[in-house]
């Protein structure tokens, strides 16, 4: 069985909210990735198939590209992505599901190896739980997401 890293929340929004803060990309810009990282977006193609590539740039200063492809997107229920480069490399699922008047999501992470998933380990926990308070922050509307920039979208 492949390794995998698993991430849950409770959101107190429609699960509809909740994937659209994925599928647009002027909002995933606004809340992606850890505390006090902001995103440069070059590609955004939201469908099967579809390519993301965007730079990240962390608080330090330094930049890092990812690419990613869309797999599978069932709205508004499940999302799932391939992250081909930078960092690490894993397959994600985030699945939503109703759970009263909210929105309860997993974000399961399988990798490849087992050497990637020791690698990343200690700070990927940490970081999945940044990302999801910083989308917590941008449902609420206070649009502090910790960025220490805007995200900015070229398409």
């Amino acid at each position: 069985m492949a390794p995998e890293l698993v991430t849950t929340r409770l959101f107190d929004f429609r699960r509809e909210e909740v994937y659209a803060a994925f599928s647009d990309p002027s909002a995933l810009a606004a809340w992606w990735g850890p505390l006090g990282f902001s995103n440069t977006f070059q590609t955004f193609d939201f469908r099967p198939g579809g390519v993301w590539r965007f730079v990240m740039h962390a608080p330090d200063g330094s930049a890092s590209e990812h690419e990613c492809v869309f797999l599978e997107l069932v709205a508004p229920e499940r999302i799932v992505f391939r992250h081909l480069r930078a960092v690490h490399e894993y397959q994600a699922t985030v699945t939503l599901a109703e759970q009263g008047a909210g929105t309860s999501l997993v974000w399961r992470m399988v990798f490849d190896s087992v050497e990637e998933y020791e690698r990343v380990k200690p700070f990927v926990l940490t970081a999945n739980e940044q990302n999801l308070d910083r989308l917590q922050a941008y449902l609420e509307g206070s649009h502090d997401t910790g960025d220490t920039e805007d995200g900015l979208i070229v398409k």
